[in-house]
């Protein structure tokens, strides 16, 4: 079962600055949420991100867990060479009812990761085989990348961001689960607003969502 986890304003540690640790790091910096790299070796790029106040950068060896006691994250990914300090972290998070993955060890992890095809981070589509081969989930991506991005539109793109515009607009006035999908429908089926799309008019298309809402029963 792929899940997306919601992980906005919560935190995460992740243990190891390495290329793997930077790969993960990147992932999470689109889900708003707090993120602390711990580790005695950094990567350029993850020193990079601390300076820009992305990431907070905390510089020390460890040799056992006792920093989930201390951190108290809500989730801890461990990207270390050492694969017993490694399980030591995911067995001390498991017992703290905290989310762990391992990038040695996804079998003990609580998780896998997908690869996952990005349309500017809009929307994400996950190549996924339940951890037995990541390897093969990259090849697949690469092989189905390009093919993907030419059915998903710019258009289907922009009408995506439409649709969270006119959802919450749409909550306070149509109070009816039904009516609102029925109103959502209007707003992807209305020519005007797929023509102002293709002119790129984002301001008219506001008022239009506007429009159709204010004169809907």
């Amino acid at each position: 079962m792929i899940i997306n986890l919601n992980l906005q304003n919560k935190k995460v540690v992740v243990v190891g600055a390495g290329k793997e640790a930077l790969k993960r790091t990147k992932a999470l910096l689109n889900q708003n949420c707090e993120i602390t790299v711990i580790s005695d070796k950094v990567n350029k790029s993850i020193e990079s991100l601390a300076k820009r106040k992305l990431i907070y950068l905390k510089k020390q060896k460890l040799e056992n867990a006792s920093f989930i006691s201390s951190e108290k994250p809500h989730m801890v990914i461990t990207t270390t060479n050492n694969r017993k300090l490694n399980q030591k972290i995911i067995n001390k998070a498991k017992k703290s009812k905290i989310i762990a993955y391992s990038s040695d060890n996804p079998e003990s992890s609580d998780f896998s990761n997908p690869a996952i095809i990005d349309f500017e981070k809009i929307v994400q589509i996950a190549i996924f085989t339940g951890g037995k081969s990541p390897i093969m989930s990259k090849k697949i991506k690469e092989n189905v990348g390009n093919a993907v991005k030419k059915i998903i539109t710019k258009e289907d793109l922009a009408q995506i961001k439409i649709q969270q515009i006119a959802r919450d607009l749409a909550k306070d006035k149509i109070t009816s689960q039904s009516q609102r999908k029925s109103f959502l429908n209007t707003i992807i089926n209305d020519k005007k607003i797929k023509q102002l799309i293709k002119d790129r008019q984002t301001k008219k298309i506001e008022n239009r969502i506007f429009t159709i809402l204010r004169d809907w029963e």
